[in-house]
């Protein structure tokens, strides 16, 4: 498979005299747009145009409309509003008129610029890497439009005005909209140098003035999830998954599966069984009644004890080295105090509301499939691999997805394989959708890794912080993967990312065990930093009370060369009223982590009452993000990352007995409920730095800030995540 990491400055004019439209498109040399520029007639226009990608970004159409083309999946995040709001603001765009649809499947025009060569949405990266190239998008059509209007009217381009999705002449009077230029438009040559907006321009970027353009379809229920794919002949499918992971079928006996009504078939794909049926209860009850004999050999058997036995164990031998700076057994041998502490993270699953769903058809030697696809290179390249066919044959409709929180974007692409599996299974060429229920995902998903650390450090006698050492045991993420290449020297950089954070530490040592261990895993919302930021976090607080020093003082004087941490957390801090103490049963907690180049201060306020439990009441959060493209989306990011984070911190916990797990549910695996979620204040710094990501950045300050602030309050530590329900 060939994919070209493509530049920004690759834009080049595409198609639509013959469409009547004008869409732009990103194409990999030059001579398509000189046989644009150089042809002299409508009908060589069109002839050239005939040789151009049909896919783009922008499409403005004869009635007015731009259908702004995204090449990143919407799960909830508000990609779709925040990439289109690029586009109409360099277009000058109607906001009322603009659209939205996925892009296709196809590297070589919706790389991920950010990744190298690859489409797919995850890091918090969508709006990061695509800044520039959907403002250039923008640009390069409203100059074309402007073009065809000069042309159309004889007047000098300079004169010409563009808002709200027309064209004006102001001194012959003449205007007109976008549809009413786009024949003439689609003539014009590529403009080889663009002027961008300066700041002071944007009508929309920076602003508060937009509806999310996602919002009436998901409320109104015409936005399409895989779940609301039907297509003719289209048969479900439910797995009957292995109880223990390593398991595979032995024998399965489908006789009582075929007295269900719907019942059509019953296949093993190696490690499971599906039944395919004419719908979901039909499939469901099949499965659910299917006598299967598995092989176990090689299943995985141990509890959430014996892991942590282990990795206790592991934890007492030296590591790899991920981070080495100073010196640090001398500096703890000549330390005034040393502290350690030792903390456990466990398994977590997604969870998104949005089990795992798919649907493949296979037909004469072609793939065509309908997901919610985050990761869309990958998952062509693995199902390829599968049938024996070339990526290129695999075409994914990328749908919307009800969260994911990394799920979708396995780097195995574990269910988007079994569906293909199902259907290679099956022998049919008819559409085949595999349907997981919640207590499919939770007891035989994918997972946060479970982790543990050992921190130690040495304070002087002024409560300076002279030394740090932390030793880190988990699973790879990378491991195993078509990623395993990031893996350098036995470190997994997502297994040690923000450990110890941006603090000065003259004498640093950071290590990794990196476990092999039969749990399928994967990223989670923020990835390494859900763990390594509560270590550090909880930690430094713990350091600070040593020292006897205010926490924030003594993150203040740690982060004096990291101007953007240093930012957030005094502005969280101001916006909090740090210097005001709350009184009785009352506390505060802080905590500061860079995540995906966002810095994010988090204070967390918590009430803790007479029988012990305890409630989170208020999060002030403070973000530098660079130059905030939609306020209104990092905000909800900020709000939606703290509720996710807290949903873990107090209640997250995947436990394995024999080797299986014990959830399976949002009864036995709770998520926040509505009641427990606090008043979220957001405070965004105002910068003129590039934008970077704000999916992720707001999950892993909120576990140490609020354990933090219970220690204000019980004076305990809290090593163990999910915290306790009682204090």
């Amino acid at each position: 498979m060939s994919i070209m990491n493509l530049s920004r400055r690759q834009w080049l004019k595409s198609t639509a005299v013959a469409g009547a439209s004008l869409t732009l498109g990103v194409y990999f040399n030059g001579a398509l747009a000189e046989e644009a520029s150089t042809a002299s007639t409508p009908a060589a226009n069109a002839a050239a145009s005939s040789n151009f990608e049909p896919n783009a970004f922008v499409r403005i159409n004869p009635d007015n409309t731009v259908t702004i083309i995204i090449k990143h999946l919407e799960m909830g995040q508000g990609s779709h509003t925040g990439l289109a709001s690029l586009v109409a603001d360099e277009l000058d765009a109607d906001w009322a008129l603009v659209k939205t649809e996925h892009a296709p499947a196809d590297a070589s025009r919706y790389n991920n610029l950010s990744w190298g060569p690859l489409q797919g949405t995850g890091g918090s990266s969508s709006l990061a890497n695509s800044f520039m190239q959907m403002r250039e998008a923008g640009a390069t059509a409203k100059a074309m439009l402007v073009g065809a209007a000069a042309a159309l009217w004889s007047v000098p381009a300079s004169e010409i005005q563009v808002a709200k999705s027309t064209v004006f002449h102001k001194p012959s009077q003449r205007q007109a909209t976008f549809g009413e230029l786009v024949g003439l438009a689609a003539q014009q040559p590529v403009p080889t140098n663009l002027t961008l907006k300066t700041p002071d321009q944007f009508i929309y970027i920076g602003k508060n003035n937009l509806s999310r353009i996602d919002a009436s379809a998901k409320t109104n229920g015409t936005a399409q999830y895989t779940q609301d794919v039907h297509l003719p002949n289209m048969l479900v499918a439910v797995v009957a998954h292995a109880p223990r992971f390593g398991a595979t079928v032995k024998s399965f006996d489908a006789t009582q599966s075929k007295a269900i009504k719907g019942f059509v078939d019953a296949v093993s794909i190696g490690n499971a069984v599906a039944v395919l049926a004419q719908d979901f209860w039909s499939a469901k009850q099949g499965r659910d009644v299917l006598q299967i004999e598995w092989d176990e050999n090689q299943a995985f058997k141990l509890s959430s004890a014996d892991l942590l036995k282990q990795y206790q164990d592991l934890a007492q031998q030296k590591g790899a080295v991920a981070r080495q700076e100073g010196e640090v057994e001398p500096a703890l041998s000549k330390a005034a105090q040393v502290l350690s502490a030792a903390y456990e993270f466990p398994y977590l699953a997604h969870a998104a509301m949005e089990p795992m769903n798919c649907v493949v058809q296979l037909k004469e030697g072609q793939c065509e499939i309908w997901n919610g696809d985050q990761i869309q290179t990958l998952d062509q390249m693995m199902v390829a691999k599968l049938l024996s066919i070339e990526p290129q044959q695999v075409k994914i409709n990328t749908l919307m997805a009800g969260g994911s929180f990394g799920r979708r974007g396995n780097p195995q692409s574990d269910y988007v394989l079994e569906a293909a599996r199902i259907a290679q299974a099956s022998k049919r060429d008819v559409p085949i959708k595999m349907v997981w229920t919640r207590e499919d995902d939770t007891r035989a998903g994918q997972y946060r890794p479970y982790y543990y650390h050992v921190l130690k450090a040495g304070l002087d006698k002024e409560g300076n912080l002279m030394a740090w050492q932390q030793r880190i045991v988990g699973q790879s993420i990378m491991a195993n993967t078509v990623m395993a290449g990031m893996i350098q020297n036995g470190i997994d950089p997502t297994s040690v990312e923000g450990a110890a954070g941006g603090y000065a530490i003259p004498n640093l040592s950071i290590e990794l065990h990196t476990t092999d261990i039969g749990i399928p895993i994967q990223w989670w919302r923020s990835v390494g930093h859900t763990h390594t930021g509560y270590a550090t976090e909880v930690f430094i607080d713990e350091l600070a009370a040593a020292a006897g020093q205010d926490p924030l003082a003594f993150r203040v004087k740690l982060l004096e060369k990291q101007p953007r941490l240093l930012g957030v957390l005094k502005l969280a801090a101001e916006k909090a009223n740090w210097s005001t103490p709350l009184q009785g049963k009352r506390g505060r907690g802080i905590a500061v982590v860079e995540s995906f180049n966002s810095y994010v201060a988090e204070v967390a306020e918590i009430t803790v009452r007479d029988d012990g439990t305890y409630s989170v009441d208020r999060v002030v959060v403070a973000i530098d993000c660079g130059w905030a493209v939609n306020p209104d989306v990092v905000y909800a990011q900020m709000s939606g990352g703290v509720g996710f984070g807290l949903s873990a911190a107090l209640s997250g916990k995947i436990t394995l007995k024999e080797g299986k797990v014990e959830q399976s549910n949002f009864h036995d695996y709770p998520v926040l409920r509505i009641n427990q979620m606090p008043k979220v204040e957001v405070h965004i710094v105002n910068s003129a730095e590039k934008p970077t990501g704000v999916g992720e950045p707001a999950v892993p300050p909120i576990a140490p800030a609020v354990a933090n602030a219970l220690s204000a309050v019980t004076g305990k530590r809290y090593y163990t995540l999910p915290l306790p329900t009682q204090v």
